[in-house]
Parts: structure tokens; sequence; C-alpha cells
């Protein structure tokens, strides 16, 4: 059964967006000649391992306009744009993504998660798109979380988790550009 892999940036006191929305916390290049060649390696290796992108409305709008034609991301935007995607929204009709194949729309993301987990194929990846998956967690379809977890503090913001989970860590590894990524089981 495919896994669904949620993955956030976020800073050392669990704040995934600042007040602001922004994420001015992320400064890590993964995609760059100036990458820390083993979090580039990792990342790309986790790339490699989804072939489905589920987004929320607000992140799907966020990102549109800028992964289709990010050129500058070389191989790990040739590879996010070729992924097949699904929007979670109740008010787009369409999700075009460039000139790559639309993002499928639906309804009801638990269902879409349930039905793509029974499906042949790589993990799905969620990417960002807190109120979505705080719901997908409350549904008990989330099975690993990976924090992208950033050497810096913002005190205020939005929390990646409100309320208690249990985690079991799967593996923890530390790159010279100061980040860390964490990987974490969700007990349902």
């Amino acid at each position: 059964m495919r896994k669904l892999i949620v993955q956030q940036w976020v800073t050392l006191d669990n704040i995934a967006a600042e007040e602001d929305g922004g994420l001015s916390y992320v400064t890590a290049e993964p995609f760059s000649e100036k990458s820390d060649p083993a979090f580039k390696n990792t990342v790309m290796g986790f790339v490699d391992s989804v072939d489905t992108l589920v987004l929320g409305a607000n992140t799907y709008h966020q990102t549109k306009d800028y992964w289709p034609h990010a050129e500058e991301q070389g191989e790990y935007g040739r590879k996010l744009n070729d992924l097949t995607k699904f929007v979670a929204s109740s008010k787009l009709e369409a999700a075009p993504w460039g000139d790559f194949p639309a993002a499928t729309v639906t309804r009801d993301a638990v269902a879409t998660v349930r039905e793509l987990k029974e499906q042949d194929g790589k993990d799905i990846w969620l990417w960002g798109s807190l109120t979505l998956m705080r719901s997908l967690l409350a549904a008990g379809v989330v099975d690993e979380m990976t924090l992208l977890v950033c050497p810096a503090t913002r005190g205020r913001g939005t929390r990646v988790f409100e309320g208690t989970h249990d985690l079991k860590l799967i593996t923890a590894t530390g790159f010279d550009n100061g980040l860390a990524i964490m990987r974490y089981a969700i007990n349902n």
C-alpha cells in the first residue's frame, strides 16, 4: 500500500508559516550549484520516491505560477512538474499547471487519498497545505511526516501541529547547511 507523506518546512520552534504567511526562515538552496550535496541528494531521493503530489487550494494558488516555469530548479523542478497532482478545493473548477498536465480538483481529499493509497504506484506527497494536512491527520490517512527543520526560530506564526500527536522517529539527518530532516511515522 502506498503511503501519504507530509513534508513541511519548519523552524526549530514549530513554525511553518510566519505571521505574514512567509517562509523567510528557509535559507537552504537544495536545487542550486551552491547546495549542500548531501542535502540535495536527500531531497532528490525523496522526489524520486513519490509519483503523486497533493496540494491544498492556498498552496496551489501560491505555487502554480512559479513551479511550471521554474527552469532554474533544474532536475528537481522537472520531476516536481511531472508528478500527478491533486488539489483539494471546494471552489476551484480547474487547476492548470502551465504546460504540464493540470491537477485534478478533488472536493473530498480524504476519500481521494484513501483511493490513491489503494492504487499501485509510488508514495503520495502532501506539500505544505497546513489546513489540508490537519484534516488528513484527523482522518487518520497520514502515514509519515517529514520536517525540514531550519536553524531559526520565529516565536509567532502558524505552527505545524495543533493539539497532540504521537510520532515515532524513523530517521534524523543533519546537514552542513544547518538543516535537519526529521522523518516520523504517524501513530494512527
